[in-house]
């Protein structure tokens, strides 16, 4: 064996054994005629010492290791001298008696430490050594801790693990597949799955009522801190059940991974919100519920009381109030007009009040409203002496209501209530069944065209299509959807109507989900589901501001893999095998 004992294992009850170790040269340093090395494995770090007076040799050869040999040594275990409380193994050190290098290394692009010199790009490229960094290491192991718990609770509520075909027919429905083209059917092409939705449904009607998959899925889309071209699903599916039962199930899943993971217990219901209240309390169908200040609208209050002409023609008037916040001086509240003026926020501008200590209100608008009117501003908004009040106005409610979000939570930021180590849970529930598209122009499905609408608003389905509400629930945690789903469709009438409302001819539908439509014809049960976010669940839980931390091979922001110069072009023995060619851009 290359040892007997890992890097990170050995404390003070060792002293006087001889073991051996194995792994990564972190450090050395010569102090008169002792040479001290740290090596490193997954598990830890133990300082070896070298000694010129036991043998000079062995010290020499010491002298010349490198940053991240490998090497394996042979010793006694010896209590420290200058213990390091900082280290599990800080009370020990190994006397060294043999040592071997077993593989040399070439001075490595940046240091391997938890804070190290090397920024992403080249961090990315050399992934490889980026994962023997503590601080990355940890992260995969939680993550691996995440996936056998999320097995472990699954199981012993009756959940089947099958696994579904990453190859697949392409349903252009939502975002844009991955396609893969096909050798032996020269110009047919796969997909690579977005979800396994429509294979999992399909597991219902074959009887297998609890079905979950920890399943790649792939997506051709922009590149946000949250978002990969491939990411992890922890998919699930369930028969003969109702909206309340999936939520209490993985409710409870998300409870038990708190419990085992982080040590946190959550004995409270997490509370639920409508989509109509989130977008109107908070501007987003993922609110940070974290900390307070909500929107209060301030049409009646604002609009037309006065001589300020960007709010007598707004469609939309909201406000926020940062408590304790008036002592903001005039430099800072042009940081964050300049803020929401960015292009992918886009409001105009930003209008400002601060009470003062006497009650009295001072406003950027001052010479357009009458102290009246400014008081009832105080009273709409429930603010008090020293607080700052930020209103944002526009044409569409909606995208101003979106604006106002991303204000509320910088300032949520800048005030320190985004706590990393806090959590905030809720379901998102009474999703709009249906959401137009200025691109398309038609009606898309919010979530896809397998939702359920909810039982009262059936009727409305051909009065008022855009009315309908969903059988869908998001759930929530600190301003990130950590999972979604819905009820799904299984009346074959009924996923017809869907498809028509959609823009689907009879023979697009039987086309592209006629493998669905016909199976539900033999007897498909009630069912609903559930997909949680994999990366996203680890990422908050080790505080991470991105999922790529979480991922041992991520993809950088342009969906390249640096390390790998993936994509790449293929020869054209590769393209004729696939009857593809080539089509160049009129630059190339």
């Amino acid at each position: 064996m290359y040892r007997t004992k890992t890097c990170g294992e050995l404390r003070l009850a060792d002293a006087g054994t001889t073991v051996t170790l194995a792994g990564w040269v972190q450090r050395t340093r010569k102090m008169g005629g002792m040479t001290f090395a740290d090596i490193r494995d997954r598990y830890g770090i133990t300082q070896l010492v070298f000694n010129t007076e036991i043998d000079a040799d062995l010290c020499e050869r010491a002298n010349h290791l490198g940053r991240e040999y490998v090497i394996q040594v042979e010793g006694r275990v010896n209590e420290r001298e200058s213990k390091n409380p900082n280290m599990p193994t800080g009370d020990i050190e190994i006397i060294v008696s043999r040592l071997t290098v077993l593989n040399a290394s070439t001075l490595p692009p940046f240091t391997i430490e938890d804070n190290t010199d090397g920024g992403d790009d080249l961090r990315m490229k050399y992934r490889y050594l980026d994962l023997r960094r503590g601080a990355v290491r940890r992260n995969i192991e939680l993550r691996h801790k995440m996936t056998m718990e999320v097995r472990r609770y699954l199981d012993s509520k009756g959940f089947l693990e099958i696994e579904t075909p990453m190859l697949i027919g392409s349903t252009p429905e939502g975002a844009r597949d991955f396609v893969v083209p096909s050798r032996m059917n020269p110009g047919q092409f796969y997909a690579l799955p977005q979800s396994p939705q429509t294979l999992k449904q399909l597991l219902m009607v074959a009887g297998m009522d609890r079905y979950f998959q920890i399943v790649k899925c792939f997506r051709d889309e922009d590149l946000r801190a949250d978002r990969q071209p491939e990411f992890t699903q922890i998919d699930c599916e369930m028969s003969f059940v109702t909206q309340e039962d999936i939520i209490s199930t993985f409710e409870g899943m998300a409870k038990h991974l708190f419990k085992e993971l982080r040590g946190i217990e959550l004995k409270e219901d997490f509370p639920r919100m409508t989509w109509a209240d989130a977008m109107r309390l908070y501007g987003s169908d993922k609110p940070d519920t974290r900390f307070g200040m909500e929107f209060v609208e301030l049409m009646d209050v604002l609009k037309g009381t006065g001589e300020f002409s960007v709010f007598n023609e707004a469609a939309y008037i909201g406000g926020i109030c940062a408590k304790g916040q008036a002592v903001y001086t005039r430099k800072q509240l042009d940081q964050l007009t300049e803020f929401v003026k960015r292009p992918q926020i886009g409001a105009k501008g930003l209008v400002y009040a601060r009470v003062q200590e006497d009650g009295s209100v001072k406003s950027s608008v001052d010479k357009f409203y009458s102290p009246e009117v400014l008081g009832k501003l105080k009273e709409a908004m429930g603010a008090e002496a020293g607080d700052l009040i930020l209103i944002l106005s526009g044409a569409d409610a909606m995208k101003t209501r979106k604006q106002l979000c991303e204000l509320r939570l910088e300032m949520g930021a800048q005030m320190g209530l985004r706590d990393k180590n806090k959590f905030s849970l809720l379901w998102v529930v009474d999703f709009p069944m249906f959401e137009w598209s200025d691109e398309e122009q038609r009606l898309m499905a919010t979530h896809h065209p397998f939702t359920h609408p909810k039982d009262e608003d059936i009727p409305l389905l051909d009065s008022d299509p855009a009315a309908v509400r969903a059988d869908a629930y998001d759930m929530v945690c600190n301003g990130v959807e950590v999972g979604g789903g819905s009820i799904r469709i299984h009346d074959p009438k009924l996923q017809a109507k869907m498809f028509e409302i959609l823009g689907f001819t009879p023979e697009k539908a039987q086309q592209q989900f006629g493998f669905l439509m016909n199976a539900f014809k033999y007897g498909a049960p009630p069912h609903g589901g559930l997909a949680y976010g994999l990366d996203r669940w680890v990422s908050l839980f080790a505080g991470l501001d991105s999922i790529r931390d979480c991922i041992a091979f991520p993809k950088n922001n342009s969906g390249r893999d640096v390390m790998l110069d993936a994509p790449s072009t293929i020869d054209d023995k590769q393209l004729d095998e696939l009857n593809l060619t080539i089509r160049k851009s009129s630059e190339e």
